[in-house]
């Protein structure tokens, strides 16, 4: 906190004067905005609380008295930076909370206002990542321990068309009818989406309430999906995260940085030579985004036994390897036939499905669990039972929708075994602008 003693009253009319600056003459009053947006600029804020109050000594007893572990790394403190030529939040390191926010612009949301909603969105979201409060942020304290905190934005079709048509990249609409959907409209499309990641569900909460403040005069919420991974520290850094059927989840991601990660993700470079498409990102710095809800039948999945479950996934619970390796990332052998002549990877196995020899039609999967409440009598809809509603926020970023994605999600929906246990139930696509600079914005790029 900063050793300011003004009064809350004196701070948030400093911080409300402040965002009228923000937004020069077309400042939002009583939920409106008049006039047009004028120049933009980040001010500062006062520092968080200091993050060496963070650290402390945790007494533990595992068998042995008086036993101490001196917590030496704050992971609180840790941030990441919002500004660069790449928003954050989409091939680095996955946190343990996820928020993701559709909304839907209200009629009255021309370029202009859509411009200043993104002033407000990139101001805010850039102070929260870096643990300081949002303009105007009585609660700041709040967001002290961004512990890692993302916030990334994408825009649907709808915004193109309202700024820069000439802009919208040709993959960006709804995803074909698959079969196998069951999609329902309080999951489904969307305008915009803000995608908040952290390590602390206390600042990942905080941001999600300060954004959609910013938000609310220009847009309504669609939907709102919660997520979740493992605890920081609960496993050591670089596990390949779990869903809720136990099994490991990202495992072909490949490296933050790598020549792959480059190319399937933003386009650039020439591949490993076994692709077959000319990958060209809609803007530079940019990429697309699919996010799936899919509702898991874990109570049915859990009347499998072990080897069973093996099988519809074709990989080992317990190591994440391939049914045909000893590690989590050893190449699945597809040809290798088993004592009963059965091939020991089964096609229709998860694993089988989603793979193919074209090495571009690949993905970045940053996925998250649900587990929500049931109802009493289970949902009919999704198979569940009452016991569990549980699923995955199936999240990908790939360069081109249409030439990566489209192809393994139309084997999966043909024959992939593990959709006796699944149903897709909500589907969304987003164009991701590039990053921005400080003192610009989050998709200025559309309004040049």
């Amino acid at each position: 906190m900063t050793n300011n003693k003004k009064s809350a009253k004196q701070r948030l009319s400093k911080d409300v004067s402040r965002r009228g600056v923000l937004l020069g003459a077309g400042g939002v009053i009583g939920g409106g905005l008049v006039g047009a947006a004028g120049g933009y600029s980040v001010a500062s804020t006062g520092a968080p609380a200091a993050p060496g109050e963070l650290q402390q000594t945790v007494s533990v007893s595992p068998g042995v008295a008086n036993t101490k572990v001196s917590v030496s790394q704050p992971y609180g403190t840790d941030t990441v930076s919002f500004y660069g030529a790449r928003q954050a939040g989409i091939d680095s390191p996955i946190q343990a909370h996820g928020i993701f926010i559709g909304l839907n612009l209200h009629d009255d949301s021309d370029a202009d206002r859509i411009a200043a909603m993104m002033r407000l969105l990139t101001d805010d979201a850039a102070r929260l990542t870096q643990g300081r409060g949002a303009l105007a942020d009585l609660d700041e304290e709040l967001a002290a321990a961004p512990a890692r905190l993302t916030v990334t934005f994408g825009f649907g079709s709808e915004v193109f068309e309202r700024t820069n048509s000439s802009l919208k990249p040709s993959w960006l609409k709804p995803l074909p009818e698959y079969g196998i959907d069951q999609l329902d409209p309080a999951f489904t499309g969307g305008d915009v989406i803000i995608q908040v990641q952290g390590d602390d569900a206390m600042s990942v909460a905080h941001a999600r309430r300060m954004l959609l403040k910013d938000a609310r005069a220009f847009a309504s919420v669609a939907w709102i999906q919660n997520g979740f991974t493992h605890a920081r520290a609960s496993h050591p850094e670089g596990t390949t995260v779990r869903n809720l059927f136990g099994q490991v989840d990202g495992s072909t991601n490949s490296a933050q940085d790598s020549i792959e990660t480059e190319r399937i993700v933003w386009g650039v470079g020439e591949g490993d030579g076994n692709g077959t498409k000319d990958l060209q990102p809609w803007i530079e710095n940019g990429t697309s985004m699919v996010i799936r809800r899919i509702a898991m039948n874990v109570d049915e999945w859990d009347e499998l036994d072990r080897p069973a479950q093996e099988d519809v996934i074709g990989r080992k619970l317990g190591s994440g390897a391939p049914l045909t390796g000893q590690n989590e990332h050893d190449e699945p052998d597809f040809e290798a036939i088993g004592p009963a002549g059965f091939p020991v990877i089964s096609d229709i196995s998860h694993i089988r499905r989603a793979r193919t020899s074209d090495s571009d039609e690949a993905m970045i999967r940053r996925s998250y669990n649900y587990d929500e409440e049931p109802s009493s009598s289970g949902n009919e809809l999704y198979g569940q039972t009452g016991i569990s509603e549980t699923g995955l926020i199936f999240v990908a970023f790939q360069c081109d929708v249409d030439q990566q994605y489209i192809p393994v999600q139309d084997r999966l929906a043909e024959s992939d075994h593990l959709n006796l246990w699944t149903i897709p139930v909500g589907s969304a696509v987003f164009a991701i602008p590039p990053g921005c600079q400080e003192g610009g914005f989050i998709g200025e790029e559309l309004f040049a």
